[in-house]
């Protein structure tokens, strides 16, 4: 993400695509999303869950296509390239065409004829074969100025993301270990609504058990933002695994429960006042594009890649709507905790011991795994950031500086809340707005009117995104812009009643 090429990686088939873009996409948000629905009402959330669905896979689109421009770009560059060393092999003459050609593609395009590309092969110079990360998109089809707003985008959203991860995990671990009873993980989600000042051990009160694990929390992974760490194929399975079992788990238990008669949910149909916490819920959890060019450009027959796309978004679409459904019925509204498997960890819902400790801890199995990759992402987009041309860091810059501005602020707002759905919230809403939706947007149209002028206006993009025309890409626009419009305003008059 940082923003260079780098190796495709092994190929896999279209489905073992669309299997990992779900696992990708199904993730922390998921659990966040059940104490959204029951805040905005069953009506109002169905239908913004599937208007953001569809613009998420619209914006998915563009992404898609402006990587296959990216690639066409780079194989032209490469074509020209073997060009001018073959003229300069056969020419006596110390004047080549490199010494004319400039840098920028538009002026290129005007001083090479554009019929020698095409009649090279114009049908596949469209196929996404380079694996061309949001960075280095950003910094071929972006001015100067987009680029590092690209660049602040992404890295206010990877804060987002680690904080949300910091509070995530100590919150889990609190509510598991801390009961004013001393009945262990058998109070949490039964209705009792405690206080951040209540006891947890002893002296030590909720609050206190909840920042000692948050230091824990920090010591154990926060080292690793200072080094190089890879996910690994086994890791990515286990969590996998881990993930479908315990979203089943949840939705079996709640469908029990509803069938036995026992559900205590009367979700309401519309609260507007909630609108602004789902919307952020929403676009968080439909979050992919930043990971695009990493999921599909593996895949070995990319003919139909739109509709595969397509197909995994109705599936989470659907599961989405299980998952909430299920939970806004199955509990009461104001017992519906912000990390919706706290809700299984109370005795008279589950009374396998194991299973509530399982649903408990899991955000802390799968998120401990994810925050060390997370960081050094975000490390890694601060280093490229800053990067100058030729130019390398001093070593405390490098080693301690770098890293220390990655881990130090989402570890102070997670000390300042745990209010895991306004971060959530806030992250999707203003962040992941416009990585989902306006990044993309302008990407689809600098990379089609790149494309324009370097390869002809006759030349179409096997790859163009089904929503071709203009209008959609507008559309995308005013409505990433009027999101940021609409959540600021929401906060503001909400604190303002306050």
């Amino acid at each position: 993400m940082a923003g260079g090429i780098t190796d495709t990686g092994e190929l896999y088939s279209p489905y073992v695509g669309l299997v990992y873009m779900f696992n990708l996409i199904v993730g922390t948000g998921a659990l966040t999303m059940p104490k959204a629905f029951a805040t905005a009402g069953w009506l109002v959330s169905l239908i913004l869950l599937l208007f953001l669905g569809f613009m998420s896979y619209m914006t998915t689109t563009f992404v898609v296509e402006a990587m296959a421009a990216a690639n066409a770009q780079l194989r032209w560059k490469r074509m020209e390239k073997r060009k001018e060393d073959d003229e300069d092999e056969d020419s006596s003459s110390g004047v080549s065409d490199s010494d004319v050609l400039l840098q920028d593609g538009y002026e290129r395009a005007e001083t090479r004829p554009i019929l020698s590309i095409q009649r090279r092969g114009s049908a596949n110079i469209f196929e996404i074969t380079e694996r061309v990360e949001m960075g280095q998109m950003a910094s071929m089809f972006f001015n100067k100025v987009g680029v590092n707003l690209f660049y602040f985008c992404i890295i206010i959203y990877l804060y987002g993301d680690l904080a949300i991860y910091a509070a995530a995990v100590p919150v889990s671990l609190m509510q598991v270990t801390c009961s004013v009873t001393g009945n262990h993980s058998c109070s949490v989600g039964d209705g009792t609504k405690y206080n951040d000042t209540d006891k947890c051990w002893g002296p030590i009160r909720r609050i206190d058990a909840y920042r000692l694990y948050l230091a824990a929390f920090t010591l154990l992974l926060g080292p690793f933002t200072f080094f190089n760490v890879q996910k690994t194929k086994y890791l990515q399975i286990m969590t996998s695994l881990m993930r479908w079992i315990a979203f089943i788990l949840m939705i079996i238990l709640a469908l029990i429960r509803i069938g036995r008669g026992q559900a205590e949910g009367h979700p309401s149909v519309a609260q507007l006042s909630g609108i602004r916490n789902l919307f952020g819920v929403c676009v968080y959890s439909f979050m992919c594009q930043h990971s695009l060019p990493s999921l599909i450009t593996p895949i070995s027959k990319k003919k139909h890649v739109n509709k595969l796309v397509l197909l995994d978004y109705i599936l989470i679409l659907a599961f989405y709507s299980l998952l909430s459904f299920t939970a806004i019925y199955c509990f009461r509204n104001d017992t519906l905790m912000d990390m919706y498997t706290l809700n299984f960890t109370n005795c008279e819902i589950i009374s396998v011991a194991f299973i509530r400790y399982f649903l408990g801890l899991f955000p802390v199995f799968t998120i401990s795994t994810n925050f060390p990759i997370i960081a050094v992402t975000l490390r890694n987009n601060w280093k490229t950031l800053f990067h100058r041309e030729g130019g390398t860091y001093p070593w405390v810059v490098d080693r301690i500086v770098f890293p220390a501005i990655t881990l130090i602020p989402p570890v102070l707002v997670a000390f300042c809340t745990h209010d895991l759905e306004s971060l959530v919230g806030i992250t999707g809403a203003y962040a992941g707005n416009g990585i989902q939706y306006l990044i993309p947007a302008f990407l689809a149209y600098c990379s089609r009117k790149d494309t324009q002028l370097v390869f002809g206006s006759g030349t179409v993009n096997k790859h163009l995104s089904p929503f071709r025309h203009t209008f959609w890409i507008v559309f995308v626009l005013i409505w990433g812009f009027s999101c940021f419009v609409f959540v600021t305003a929401n906060i503001v008059l909400s604190e303002s009643k306050l």
